[in-house]
Protein backbone atom coordinates (compact mmCIF):
# COMPACT_ATOMS: atom_id res chain seq x y z
CA UNK A 1 0.00 0.00 0.00
CA UNK A 2 1.33 3.43 -0.84
CA UNK A 3 2.52 5.62 1.98
CA UNK A 4 1.78 9.33 1.79
CA UNK A 5 3.63 12.54 2.61
CA UNK A 6 3.94 13.39 6.27
CA UNK A 7 6.39 15.27 8.41
CA UNK A 8 9.80 13.70 8.18
CA UNK A 9 9.70 13.24 11.94
CA UNK A 10 7.28 10.42 11.26
CA UNK A 11 9.84 7.93 10.09
CA UNK A 12 8.77 5.36 7.55
CA UNK A 13 9.99 1.86 8.23
CA UNK A 14 12.82 1.02 5.90
CA UNK A 15 12.52 -2.22 4.03
CA UNK A 16 15.26 -4.83 4.41
CA UNK A 17 17.87 -4.37 1.73
CA UNK A 18 18.17 -7.36 -0.54
CA UNK A 19 21.61 -8.22 -1.77
CA UNK A 20 21.66 -7.86 -5.54
CA UNK A 21 23.16 -10.74 -7.48
CA UNK A 22 24.64 -9.97 -10.87
CA UNK A 23 25.53 -13.55 -11.65
CA UNK A 24 23.56 -15.73 -14.00
CA UNK A 25 22.11 -19.03 -12.80
CA UNK A 26 24.64 -21.78 -12.50
CA UNK A 27 23.79 -25.39 -13.07
CA UNK A 28 25.96 -28.33 -12.07
CA UNK A 29 25.39 -31.10 -14.54
CA UNK A 30 26.41 -34.60 -13.61
CA UNK A 31 26.55 -37.42 -16.11
CA UNK A 32 24.87 -40.50 -14.75
CA UNK A 33 25.20 -43.40 -17.15
CA UNK A 34 23.15 -42.72 -20.26
CA UNK A 35 21.28 -39.73 -18.77
CA UNK A 36 21.95 -36.47 -16.98
CA UNK A 37 20.85 -34.99 -13.72
CA UNK A 38 20.61 -31.35 -12.79
CA UNK A 39 22.13 -31.18 -9.33
CA UNK A 40 21.34 -27.59 -8.55
CA UNK A 41 19.73 -24.65 -10.31
CA UNK A 42 19.47 -21.11 -9.05
CA UNK A 43 16.30 -19.25 -9.85
CA UNK A 44 16.71 -16.50 -12.38
CA UNK A 45 14.32 -13.61 -12.53
CA UNK A 46 14.07 -11.34 -15.56
CA UNK A 47 13.27 -7.92 -14.14
CA UNK A 48 12.97 -6.15 -17.48
CA UNK A 49 9.21 -6.42 -17.17
CA UNK A 50 9.10 -10.24 -16.65
CA UNK A 51 8.79 -11.45 -13.09
CA UNK A 52 7.84 -15.07 -13.62
CA UNK A 53 10.37 -17.55 -12.24
CA UNK A 54 12.40 -19.43 -14.76
CA UNK A 55 13.12 -23.16 -14.75
CA UNK A 56 15.55 -25.31 -16.67
CA UNK A 57 14.25 -28.22 -18.70
CA UNK A 58 16.31 -30.91 -20.34
CA UNK A 59 15.89 -33.20 -23.28
CA UNK A 60 18.16 -35.80 -24.71
CA UNK A 61 18.07 -38.41 -27.42
CA UNK A 62 19.92 -41.67 -27.08
CA UNK A 63 20.07 -43.85 -30.16
CA UNK A 64 22.62 -46.12 -31.79
CA UNK A 65 23.87 -43.22 -33.89
CA UNK A 66 23.36 -40.39 -31.34
CA UNK A 67 24.55 -41.48 -27.93
CA UNK A 68 24.13 -39.28 -24.88
CA UNK A 69 23.16 -36.13 -26.86
CA UNK A 70 22.00 -33.57 -24.32
CA UNK A 71 20.16 -30.32 -24.92
CA UNK A 72 19.59 -27.82 -22.12
CA UNK A 73 16.97 -25.14 -22.61
CA UNK A 74 16.01 -22.26 -20.35
CA UNK A 75 12.22 -22.19 -20.40
CA UNK A 76 9.79 -19.78 -18.78
CA UNK A 77 7.01 -21.25 -16.70
CA UNK A 78 4.70 -18.69 -18.32
CA UNK A 79 5.89 -19.59 -21.84
CA UNK A 80 7.44 -16.18 -22.36
CA UNK A 81 10.38 -17.61 -24.27
CA UNK A 82 14.06 -17.94 -23.41
CA UNK A 83 15.38 -15.96 -20.49
CA UNK A 84 17.62 -13.03 -21.24
CA UNK A 85 21.24 -13.39 -20.30
CA UNK A 86 21.40 -9.72 -19.23
CA UNK A 87 18.46 -9.00 -16.95
CA UNK A 88 18.02 -5.54 -15.43
CA UNK A 89 18.08 -6.26 -11.72
CA UNK A 90 17.53 -3.33 -9.35
CA UNK A 91 16.45 -5.35 -6.33
CA UNK A 92 17.78 -3.77 -3.16
CA UNK A 93 18.02 -0.36 -4.82
CA UNK A 94 16.02 2.71 -3.79
CA UNK A 95 14.97 5.43 -6.23
CA UNK A 96 13.74 8.97 -5.66
CA UNK A 97 11.78 10.35 -8.61
CA UNK A 98 11.22 14.11 -8.53
CA UNK A 99 8.38 15.51 -10.57
CA UNK A 100 5.51 13.00 -10.59
CA UNK A 101 2.08 14.59 -10.26
CA UNK A 102 -0.08 12.19 -12.28
CA UNK A 103 0.06 8.81 -14.00
CA UNK A 104 0.60 9.69 -17.66
CA UNK A 105 3.99 11.37 -17.90
CA UNK A 106 7.54 10.16 -18.33
CA UNK A 107 8.22 10.37 -14.59
CA UNK A 108 5.48 7.85 -13.83
CA UNK A 109 6.69 5.54 -16.60
CA UNK A 110 10.24 5.68 -15.25
CA UNK A 111 8.98 4.85 -11.76
CA UNK A 112 7.10 1.83 -13.13
CA UNK A 113 10.12 0.51 -15.03
CA UNK A 114 12.36 0.91 -11.99
CA UNK A 115 9.74 -0.84 -9.84
CA UNK A 116 9.41 -3.67 -12.37
CA UNK A 117 13.18 -4.13 -12.11
CA UNK A 118 12.87 -4.45 -8.34
CA UNK A 119 13.68 -0.95 -7.07
CA UNK A 120 11.90 0.66 -4.14
CA UNK A 121 10.12 3.87 -5.20
CA UNK A 122 10.01 7.25 -3.45
CA UNK A 123 8.31 10.20 -5.11
CA UNK A 124 8.64 13.98 -4.88
CA UNK A 125 5.49 15.83 -5.96
CA UNK A 126 4.98 19.52 -6.63
CA UNK A 127 3.26 20.95 -3.56
CA UNK A 128 0.17 22.46 -5.28
CA UNK A 129 -0.52 19.08 -6.90
CA UNK A 130 0.24 17.00 -3.82
CA UNK A 131 -3.27 16.66 -2.36
CA UNK A 132 -4.81 15.62 -5.69
CA UNK A 133 -2.02 13.12 -6.35
CA UNK A 134 -2.27 11.53 -2.90
CA UNK A 135 -6.05 11.45 -3.05
CA UNK A 136 -5.97 9.76 -6.45
CA UNK A 137 -3.59 7.11 -5.08
CA UNK A 138 -5.77 6.45 -2.04
CA UNK A 139 -8.96 6.19 -4.07
CA UNK A 140 -7.38 3.74 -6.50
CA UNK A 141 -7.64 6.09 -9.45
CA UNK A 142 -4.15 5.09 -10.56
CA UNK A 143 -4.53 1.37 -9.88
CA UNK A 144 -4.93 0.46 -13.54
CA UNK A 145 -1.77 2.32 -14.51
CA UNK A 146 0.09 0.93 -11.49
CA UNK A 147 -0.09 -2.61 -12.85
CA UNK A 148 3.35 -4.08 -13.49
CA UNK A 149 4.10 -6.77 -16.09
CA UNK A 150 3.83 -9.52 -13.48
CA UNK A 151 0.34 -8.39 -12.52
CA UNK A 152 1.27 -6.78 -9.21
CA UNK A 153 0.79 -3.09 -8.45
CA UNK A 154 3.65 -0.63 -8.27
CA UNK A 155 4.11 0.40 -4.66
CA UNK A 156 5.21 3.89 -3.68
CA UNK A 157 6.86 3.73 -0.29
CA UNK A 158 6.40 7.42 0.38
CA UNK A 159 5.36 10.65 -1.34
CA UNK A 160 7.23 13.82 -0.37
CA UNK A 161 6.12 17.39 -1.04
CA UNK A 162 8.72 19.07 -3.23
CA UNK A 163 9.14 22.39 -5.00
CA UNK A 164 12.55 22.22 -6.65
CA UNK A 165 12.55 25.95 -7.42
CA UNK A 166 13.53 26.57 -3.79
CA UNK A 167 16.75 25.15 -2.39
CA UNK A 168 16.19 25.86 1.32
CA UNK A 169 13.62 27.57 3.57
CA UNK A 170 15.63 30.80 3.46
CA UNK A 171 15.00 31.03 -0.30
CA UNK A 172 11.21 30.96 -0.05
CA UNK A 173 9.56 34.38 -0.48
CA UNK A 174 6.97 35.44 2.06
CA UNK A 175 4.18 35.52 -0.51
CA UNK A 176 4.84 31.88 -1.35
CA UNK A 177 4.81 30.88 2.30
CA UNK A 178 1.44 32.62 2.63
CA UNK A 179 0.03 30.97 -0.50
CA UNK A 180 -2.87 28.72 0.42
CA UNK A 181 -1.64 26.07 -2.05
CA UNK A 182 1.33 25.51 0.28
CA UNK A 183 -0.72 25.57 3.48
CA UNK A 184 -0.43 22.39 5.51
CA UNK A 185 2.75 21.26 3.76
CA UNK A 186 6.17 21.44 5.33
CA UNK A 187 9.74 20.44 4.53
CA UNK A 188 9.20 20.83 0.78
CA UNK A 189 12.34 22.66 -0.39
CA UNK A 190 15.07 20.56 -1.99
CA UNK A 191 17.29 20.62 1.09
CA UNK A 192 14.43 19.68 3.43
CA UNK A 193 13.19 16.91 1.14
CA UNK A 194 16.68 15.37 1.04
CA UNK A 195 16.93 15.58 4.82
CA UNK A 196 13.56 13.88 5.23
CA UNK A 197 14.52 11.07 2.87
CA UNK A 198 17.75 10.60 4.82
CA UNK A 199 15.88 10.45 8.12
CA UNK A 200 13.23 8.08 6.78
CA UNK A 201 15.31 5.72 4.63
CA UNK A 202 18.99 6.55 5.12
CA UNK A 203 20.23 6.36 1.54
CA UNK A 204 19.13 6.15 -2.08
CA UNK A 205 20.75 4.67 -5.17
CA UNK A 206 18.87 6.32 -8.02
CA UNK A 207 17.83 9.95 -8.50
CA UNK A 208 15.45 10.91 -11.32
CA UNK A 209 14.78 14.51 -12.39
CA UNK A 210 11.47 14.74 -14.23
CA UNK A 211 10.87 18.46 -13.78
CA UNK A 212 10.34 21.30 -16.23
CA UNK A 213 8.40 24.53 -16.28
CA UNK A 214 8.44 27.64 -18.43
CA UNK A 215 5.81 30.22 -17.51
CA UNK A 216 6.23 31.91 -20.90
CA UNK A 217 6.73 28.76 -23.00
CA UNK A 218 4.15 29.92 -25.55
CA UNK A 219 6.07 33.13 -26.26
CA UNK A 220 8.81 33.37 -28.91
CA UNK A 221 12.26 33.88 -27.44
CA UNK A 222 12.36 37.47 -28.72
CA UNK A 223 9.23 38.21 -26.69
CA UNK A 224 10.30 36.37 -23.55
CA UNK A 225 10.92 38.50 -20.48
CA UNK A 226 14.03 38.19 -18.35
CA UNK A 227 11.88 36.96 -15.50
CA UNK A 228 10.24 34.30 -17.66
CA UNK A 229 13.58 33.17 -19.14
CA UNK A 230 15.26 32.84 -15.76
CA UNK A 231 12.20 31.06 -14.34
CA UNK A 232 12.45 28.45 -17.10
CA UNK A 233 16.14 27.88 -16.45
CA UNK A 234 15.59 27.77 -12.70
CA UNK A 235 12.77 25.21 -12.77
CA UNK A 236 14.00 23.11 -15.69
CA UNK A 237 17.79 22.97 -15.39
CA UNK A 238 19.18 24.44 -12.17
CA UNK A 239 16.64 22.33 -10.28
CA UNK A 240 18.65 19.29 -11.37
CA UNK A 241 21.88 20.82 -10.07
CA UNK A 242 20.15 21.55 -6.77
CA UNK A 243 18.66 18.06 -6.49
CA UNK A 244 22.00 16.39 -7.10
CA UNK A 245 23.79 18.79 -4.74
CA UNK A 246 21.46 17.97 -1.83
CA UNK A 247 20.81 14.29 -2.54
CA UNK A 248 24.30 13.14 -3.51
CA UNK A 249 25.47 13.02 0.15
CA UNK A 250 22.92 10.26 0.74
CA UNK A 251 23.53 8.40 -2.54
CA UNK A 252 25.39 5.13 -2.36
CA UNK A 253 28.60 4.82 -4.43
CA UNK A 254 27.75 3.34 -7.80
CA UNK A 255 24.47 5.23 -7.87
CA UNK A 256 22.96 6.84 -10.95
CA UNK A 257 20.96 9.92 -11.87
CA UNK A 258 18.74 10.45 -14.90
CA UNK A 259 17.08 13.62 -16.18
CA UNK A 260 14.86 14.37 -19.17
CA UNK A 261 15.73 16.73 -22.00
CA UNK A 262 14.39 17.52 -25.47
CA UNK A 263 15.77 17.97 -28.99
CA UNK A 264 14.95 21.70 -28.81
CA UNK A 265 18.22 22.02 -26.91
CA UNK A 266 20.13 21.69 -30.19
CA UNK A 267 17.59 22.12 -32.99
CA UNK A 268 15.02 24.82 -33.70
CA UNK A 269 11.51 23.85 -32.59
CA UNK A 270 9.25 26.81 -33.45
CA UNK A 271 6.72 27.40 -30.68
CA UNK A 272 8.86 25.89 -27.93
CA UNK A 273 9.70 29.25 -26.42
CA UNK A 274 9.94 31.13 -23.17
CA UNK A 275 13.58 30.13 -22.73
CA UNK A 276 12.76 26.43 -22.54
CA UNK A 277 15.12 25.55 -25.39
CA UNK A 278 17.88 27.38 -23.53
CA UNK A 279 16.99 25.57 -20.32
CA UNK A 280 17.28 22.17 -22.01
CA UNK A 281 20.61 23.16 -23.55
CA UNK A 282 21.84 24.13 -20.09
CA UNK A 283 20.60 20.82 -18.68
CA UNK A 284 22.59 18.85 -21.25
CA UNK A 285 25.72 20.90 -20.66
CA UNK A 286 25.33 20.49 -16.90
CA UNK A 287 24.92 16.74 -17.38
CA UNK A 288 28.47 16.52 -18.72
CA UNK A 289 30.02 18.71 -16.03
CA UNK A 290 28.11 16.99 -13.24
CA UNK A 291 29.11 13.59 -14.60
CA UNK A 292 32.75 14.56 -14.06
CA UNK A 293 32.25 16.10 -10.63
CA UNK A 294 29.85 13.47 -9.26
CA UNK A 295 31.85 10.64 -10.80
CA UNK A 296 35.22 11.70 -9.42
CA UNK A 297 34.03 12.63 -5.96
CA UNK A 298 31.07 10.32 -5.31
CA UNK A 299 31.24 7.51 -7.91
CA UNK A 300 27.77 8.50 -9.15
CA UNK A 301 26.82 8.46 -12.84
CA UNK A 302 24.90 11.33 -14.48
CA UNK A 303 22.97 10.90 -17.73
CA UNK A 304 20.01 12.47 -19.49
CA UNK A 305 17.39 11.12 -21.90
CA UNK A 306 16.31 13.19 -24.88
CA UNK A 307 12.77 11.92 -25.23
CA UNK A 308 10.47 12.33 -28.19
CA UNK A 309 7.05 14.00 -27.97
CA UNK A 310 4.45 12.50 -25.64
CA UNK A 311 0.87 13.68 -25.19
CA UNK A 312 1.12 14.07 -21.42
CA UNK A 313 -0.81 16.66 -19.45
CA UNK A 314 2.37 18.65 -18.86
CA UNK A 315 3.31 18.62 -22.56
CA UNK A 316 -0.07 20.04 -23.53
CA UNK A 317 1.06 23.33 -21.99
CA UNK A 318 3.06 24.13 -25.14
CA UNK A 319 -0.16 23.98 -27.14
CA UNK A 320 0.94 21.95 -30.17
CA UNK A 321 2.10 18.64 -28.79
CA UNK A 322 -0.31 16.71 -31.02
CA UNK A 323 1.29 18.32 -34.08
CA UNK A 324 4.73 17.26 -32.85
CA UNK A 325 3.55 13.68 -32.39
CA UNK A 326 2.12 13.64 -35.92
CA UNK A 327 5.34 15.15 -37.27
CA UNK A 328 7.39 12.43 -35.60
CA UNK A 329 5.12 9.72 -36.99
CA UNK A 330 5.66 11.02 -40.52
CA UNK A 331 9.38 11.76 -40.36
CA UNK A 332 11.13 9.55 -37.81
CA UNK A 333 13.00 6.47 -39.09
CA UNK A 334 10.69 4.32 -36.97
CA UNK A 335 7.13 5.17 -37.92
CA UNK A 336 5.38 4.41 -34.67
CA UNK A 337 4.12 6.41 -31.75
CA UNK A 338 6.61 6.71 -28.92
CA UNK A 339 5.37 5.27 -25.64
CA UNK A 340 6.21 6.45 -22.16
CA UNK A 341 7.18 2.87 -21.31
CA UNK A 342 10.03 2.99 -23.85
CA UNK A 343 11.51 6.00 -22.09
CA UNK A 344 10.97 4.32 -18.72
CA UNK A 345 12.83 1.22 -19.87
CA UNK A 346 15.73 3.33 -21.15
CA UNK A 347 15.94 5.03 -17.75
CA UNK A 348 15.95 1.65 -15.99
CA UNK A 349 18.85 0.58 -18.20
CA UNK A 350 20.82 3.76 -17.45
CA UNK A 351 20.21 3.27 -13.72
CA UNK A 352 21.29 -0.37 -13.80
CA UNK A 353 24.70 -2.02 -13.61
CA UNK A 354 24.39 -2.77 -17.33
CA UNK A 355 25.20 0.91 -17.92
CA UNK A 356 28.02 1.02 -15.37
CA UNK A 357 30.45 2.68 -17.83
CA UNK A 358 27.96 5.20 -19.24
CA UNK A 359 27.96 8.72 -17.83
CA UNK A 360 27.75 12.25 -19.20
CA UNK A 361 25.62 10.95 -22.06
CA UNK A 362 22.53 12.20 -23.87
CA UNK A 363 20.51 9.12 -24.83
CA UNK A 364 18.00 9.74 -27.60
CA UNK A 365 14.74 7.84 -27.18
CA UNK A 366 12.67 9.33 -29.99
CA UNK A 367 12.31 6.69 -32.72
CA UNK A 368 15.41 8.19 -34.35
CA UNK A 369 13.88 11.59 -35.10
CA UNK A 370 17.04 13.34 -33.86
CA UNK A 371 19.01 11.87 -36.77
CA UNK A 372 16.83 13.43 -39.46
CA UNK A 373 18.08 16.46 -41.39
CA UNK A 374 14.96 17.10 -43.46
CA UNK A 375 11.21 16.58 -43.20
CA UNK A 376 10.44 13.75 -45.58
CA UNK A 377 6.71 14.55 -45.52
CA UNK A 378 7.42 17.86 -47.26
CA UNK A 379 5.80 18.19 -50.72
CA UNK A 380 9.25 18.84 -52.16
CA UNK A 381 10.06 15.14 -51.69
CA UNK A 382 6.82 13.83 -53.16
CA UNK A 383 8.58 12.34 -56.20
CA UNK A 384 11.15 10.41 -54.17
CA UNK A 385 10.57 6.77 -53.41
CA UNK A 386 10.66 7.08 -49.64
CA UNK A 387 9.33 4.04 -47.74
CA UNK A 388 6.24 4.93 -45.76
CA UNK A 389 4.32 3.03 -43.16
CA UNK A 390 1.20 1.52 -44.67
CA UNK A 391 -1.79 2.82 -42.73
CA UNK A 392 -5.08 0.97 -42.86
Amino acid sequence: MAAFATSCAQVAASRPRIATSQNLSRCIIRNLGNGIKIASSAKLKSSSHISSTMSLSQSFLSTTTKAKATVLKAMSTSSDGPVSGLPIDLRGKRAFIAGIADDNGYGWAIAKSLAAAGAEILVGTWVPALNIFESSLRRGKFDKSRVLPDGSLMEISKVYPLDAVYDSPEDVPEDVKANKRYAGSSNWTVKEAAECVKQDFGTIDILVHSLANGPEVSKPLLETSRKGYLAAVSASSYSFVSLLKHFIPIMNPGGATVSLTYIASERIIPGYGGGMSSAKAALESDTKVLAFEAGRKHKVRVNTISAGPLGSRAAKAIGFIDMMIDYSLENAPLQKELTAEEVGNAAAFLASPLASAITGAVLYVDNGLNAMGVSVDSPIFKDLNIPKDVKS
